[in-house]
């Protein structure tokens, strides 16, 4: 299968996208700069490809979502993350995250629990020629205790709980983005002040599907 064309309509679209982005507030050149540059058509299927550009959610596979630009954005730049980062990224999805967070640059592990997503991903980041450091099906609840430390861990399912296991995965110094709660959620960032100390953040509702636990 052949990616689709990215036309000079879709960098376009892409620019007026990244245009209200930055009248939303967002304003760190990196992330700016990652989504001019990522096609956000290439993560939706064809039959919703038209609507790439709007800040909307849609669905994908396994009854999951691509996120709203808007929400991407203020993630990414919440991670608040320099090149050549070590970032875990929990919740895979379509890939869009994972490829605005490697055009800024950083080395990306990321799980996702949906087989079905998983392996539907696993093929476009083929056809992109898009490589993770890892990418895995597995229990995001878990991380990546073998690879840790990081220099950040960004969630993109809103979580009840903030995991221990993410938390302890962190550098000194490293930050953790997660939403918590239920319907809405609240974006939370922890920064690992010490052994055993981090730094609570909060910054508004968000709505996003629920982290699960376990491969499904």
């Amino acid at each position: 299968m052949q990616l689709p064309q990215d036309s000079p309509k879709h960098q376009g679209q892409r620019m007026q996208l990244v245009n209200l982005l930055k009248e939303k507030g967002i304003s760190d050149p990196a992330v700016i700069d990652a989504l001019a540059f990522v096609p956000r058509h290439w993560f939706m299927d064809a039959g919703l490809a038209a609507h790439a550009y709007k800040n909307k959610a849609y669905p994908i596979a396994a009854e999951q979502t691509i996120s709203h630009p808007y929400t991407v954005a203020f993630q990414s730049e919440l991670i608040a993350i320099k090149p050549g980062d070590k970032v875990l990224e929990i919740g895979t999805g379509s890939g869009y995250q994972t490829a605005i967070l490697r055009a800024m640059n950083a080395q990306i592990f990321t799980i996702e629990r949906q087989r079905e997503l998983f392996k539907k991903t696993q093929r476009l980041f083929e056809q992109l020629g898009l490589r993770p450091k890892k990418y895995l099906l597995g229990d995001g609840y878990l991380g990546l205790p073998d690879d840790a430390p990081f220099d950040a861990i960004l969630v993109t399912a809103g979580a009840p709980f903030v995991p221990k296991a993410l938390l302890s995965q962190l550098k000194i110094g490293g930050r953790l983005v997660i939403p918590i709660g239920n319907d809405p959620q609240i974006m939370h960032r922890f920064t690992r002040t010490g052994e055993k100390t981090f730094d609570k953040e909060t910054f508004g509702e968000f709505r996003f599907v629920p982290m699960l636990k376990d491969k499904s």
